[in-house]
């Protein structure tokens, strides 16, 4: 079993936040998307989307758990639930970077995609042994 891997480090700016003094939604999916890209980038051990290959969401949830505040400051880890043949499912855990609340588990599934073709495409054995290193067996905090 791993460790999960720090994909995001970062504060909640009071601009980010809405009427209640809270976070807006919008702010925890673009914290989580730029999280997946240093997850995915890992695994596929490539920037972006070289030779017209890439990523493709296909399902992601999101479990709001604590309230965000302006100036909370935030980390998210990142680990593999499961490995397909052209997919990774894979979980974010927002917390406090100083106290460790967790404010948001995140739970997406994302396909390896041709871009040209519009198809999947599969792992090949190198991303297969990356992702499988990130695998956490039984998630630490189930959505």
């Amino acid at each position: 079993m791993s460790t999960a891997l720090v994909t995001f480090v970062g504060m909640a700016h009071p601009w980010m936040c809405d009427t209640m003094g809270h976070m807006n939604v919008r702010h925890y999916a673009g914290m989580f998307d730029d999280a997946s890209f240093q997850l995915l980038g890992h695994i596929a051990a490539k920037d972006g989307n070289e030779g017209g290959i890439g990523w493709a969401d296909v399902r992601y949830e999101v479990d709001y758990r604590h309230e965000t505040k302006a100036g909370a400051l935030l980390t998210i880890r990142s680990h593999v639930v499961k490995v397909g043949r052209s997919s990774i499912t894979f979980e974010q855990v927002m917390s406090g970077s100083l106290d460790g609340v967790v404010h948001a588990v995140g739970r997406t599934t994302s396909v390896r995609f041709d871009l040209t073709a519009r198809a999947s495409v599969p792992l090949d054995d190198a991303m297969r042994e990356r992702a499988l290193a990130l695998l956490v067996e039984q998630p630490a905090q189930p959505l």
